[in-house]
């Protein structure tokens, strides 16, 4: 099926020159940007027009004067973008009010969570906005280049590690020094995703003796390739089709178990599990924690969907009676430059599939489209 072309506000706004937009993030904490210099030189190769709010890039160190260069146009407040953008490219879900500024049949792209904002939900449906929440984006070999959770959660690994070890009362490498030897500190990593791989990778640099634990025994394979060993708990949860099957009660009590046994041995924790779209898996336990060594550290990248620790407490750090346990939020924020950088190219990439020649069509026989836009291809043909 030939790409639909633009004018219908269900396949796209009309016009021969698209504006492409972003404008500065307003959630807390927030300093990643969507359109960085690099790909705001690409989308104006493409022929589109490129629309920021001034100071949209200062909190990931990207100038106006670099946007400029770059060829973009650059607005005094975020209506005026939103009032121009035919496609709007964002980090975090704008507010329903930003919603309700943006231009009737506008595209937008970013991490959206429509179904947990109602009233973010009902504007995407007032205004027509073709919405593209890019958790949603199927994870094939096509999509790789556009997988923003990926691409986020390297960056998350890699700063939790740098948090667990200023957090540590140890060092992490092996040093041989006048004073006497010292030992490398042992870091477990729980969940080999990409946060958990990276995560190993980061804490082997670092010197320290690395495991890794994942219920999927098919990621010893890859803890291993990063000079971590795999931590068997003889307890498989191997399922089909790659997944982890649910174990049984007796199964996860055998496996509680012997990992609250390997943690007294255990100076830091990284917990990175978690499920799409469910409250993250529950696998550190406050008996666990209570069993660990005065000094030890666990630092809980999960802590967003409320952690793999039973003691995590979102946003904070506390002492569980001698047990660092911290909770941080939003970590791949804190690597703004990179993660920038590398959210924009995963943007940029999923916006040529519909952006052509300065216009934007939607051909959906293509399923990186169809299965991410929200609300489904059904709804918004209605």
């Amino acid at each position: 099926m030939a790409a639909e072309t633009a004018g219908n506000p269900t396949d796209g706004p009309a016009g021969a020159t698209v504006n492409v937009g972003a404008v500065r993030e307003r959630a807390e904490g927030e300093r990643r940007v969507a359109i960085t210099p690099e790909t705001c030189r690409k989308f104006v190769a493409a022929g589109a027009r490129v629309v920021l709010e001034r100071g949209a890039g200062e909190g990931a160190a990207f100038t106006d004067d670099a946007y400029a260069q770059a060829g973009a146009t650059l607005l005094d407040d975020a209506d005026a973008v939103y009032a121009a953008a035919d496609l709007l490219l964002c980090v975090q879900s704008p507010t329903a009010d930003a919603i309700a500024r943006m231009r009737e049949g506008a595209v937008l792209v970013g991490l959206l969570v429509p179904q947990a904002d109602e009233a973010g939900a009902r504007e995407i449906r007032a205004r027509r906005v073709v919405a593209f929440p890019l958790q949603r984006l199927p994870r094939t070999t096509r999509a790789q280049a556009m997988d923003v959770l990926s691409s986020q959660a390297g960056m998350a690994g890699y700063k939790a590690v740098l948090i667990a070890a200023q957090l540590a009362p140890r060092f992490f490498p092996m040093l041989t020094t006048a004073a006497g030897t010292i030992r490398p500190s042992k870091v477990l990593v729980v969940g080999a995703g990409v946060a958990g791989l990276q995560a190993i990778a980061t804490a082997r640099r670092l010197g320290a003796q690395v495991e890794g634990f994942d219920v999927r025994p098919e990621t010893r394979e890859q803890i291993e390739s990063l000079g971590g060993r795999f931590l068997d708990l003889g307890v498989s949860a191997a399922g089909e089709g790659g997944y982890a099957r649910q174990l049984t009660d007796e199964e996860r009590a055998e496996q509680q178990r012997r990992l609250a046994e390997h943690l007294k041995g255990i100076d830091v924790v990284v917990c990175t599990a978690a499920v799409p779209g469910r409250p993250a898996p529950k696998i550190v336990t406050a008996a666990m924690v209570a069993g660990m060594r005065p000094g030890s550290v666990i630092v809980d990248l999960a802590a967003e969907t409320g952690g793999n620790c039973e003691l995590t407490r979102p946003g904070e750090t506390i002492d569980a009676r001698g047990v660092t346990v911290a909770g941080p939020l939003n970590l791949a924020s804190s690597g703004a430059v990179h993660a920038s950088e590398m959210y924009a190219r995963n943007l940029l990439n999923f916006a040529v599939l519909f952006l052509k020649d300065g216009a934007i069509g939607f051909d959906w026989d293509d399923e990186l489209l169809a299965k991410t836009v929200w609300p489904e291809r059904e709804s918004v043909a209605g």
